[in-house]
This record gives structure tokens, sequence and C-alpha cells, in this order.
């Protein structure tokens, strides 16, 4: 991959807290807004959903979901050209005792501490997203399909 665009990719996952997360919701798009992290080794994502959330019902139904990552806005850059990345993937929940449980609580964690008390409430389940495809566009006709490889090395301590 380009060297800028591996950059590029880097700084928006690395740097960036949220995500847009696309779901099917009584057969209708939906997007809401989630904290995400990074699994190490390109394991995908993680994130960690409350119940009485929409979008989490949404993923046990239906597992295909588009995540969104959107560059900071700069008054230089116009809108069109944000960096982002939008990823297709697929959810998986992981409840205690799933192999992968560990390390994404341990990965969310790091980059949300705060978020500790909530892993003591019954409602909240981490999920990952394991991407099938990243869709990157670092500006005007800067653009690249990427597959899951490009994470690889991305979310390392």
């Amino acid at each position: 991959m380009d060297p800028a665009l591996t950059t590029t990719l880097h700084d928006l996952l690395e740097g960036q807290r949220v995500a847009a997360l696309g779901t099917l919701h009584d057969g209708e798009p939906f997007v809401s807004l989630v904290p995400f992290a990074l699994l190490p080794r390109g394991g995908g994502f993680v994130l960690l959903v409350s119940g009485l959330a929409a979008h989490t019902g949404d993923m046990a139904r239906h597992p295909g979901v588009s995540l969104m990552v959107l560059g900071a806005e700069m008054p230089e850059v116009p809108a069109q050209a944000r960096p982002r990345v939008t990823v297709q993937g697929r959810a998986e929940f992981l409840p205690a005792g799933h192999p992968g449980h560990s390390a994404a609580g341990a990965a969310y964690l790091s980059k949300f501490p705060q978020a500790d008390a909530l892993f003591d409430l019954a409602d909240f389940r981490l999920v990952r997203i394991q991407p099938l495809s990243l869709r990157l566009v670092a500006g005007f006709g800067k653009a690249a399909t990427l597959g899951p490889e490009a994470l690889v090395g991305l979310g390392e301590p």
C-alpha cells in the first residue's frame, strides 16, 4: 500500500475515538455513534454496547455492519476531502468465557479506562467487528479499497 495511505489509515484509526455504526434496523439502514478500539494483530474492532441500544439488537439479528471513522474537521480542507475509512464487517458478540473476550476487554479499556464500571453492568456486551473490506479516502483522488490485512500492526500497545 502507498505509504501516504498507510499513514492516513493509521492516523484515522489510532487518532479517533468514535465511529458511525451502520446496522439494518427493521429492514432499513440505521446509523449510530459508537466508541471503538482496535484489536491487536489486525483482529478488527471492539465495541462495548448496551442491550438498550437499537444497534445491539440489530447486530444480533443481522451481523452485517458498516463502520465509518471520519477524520477531524479542518477549516482549510473541504468537507468532501476529509479523510475517512468505511469498514464493511461482521459483528460477533463476545460473551464472558469466549476465547477473545479478555483481549477485547483489555483493548477497549486501554482506550477507554473510564468504561471499567460498565463491564460490571449485566446489559453491556463486547462486540468484535471483523472487517471484510475497508474503503479509505485520503482526500480528493486519493482512495483505495483494502483488505483486512491493512489493519495488521494497528492497535498494538
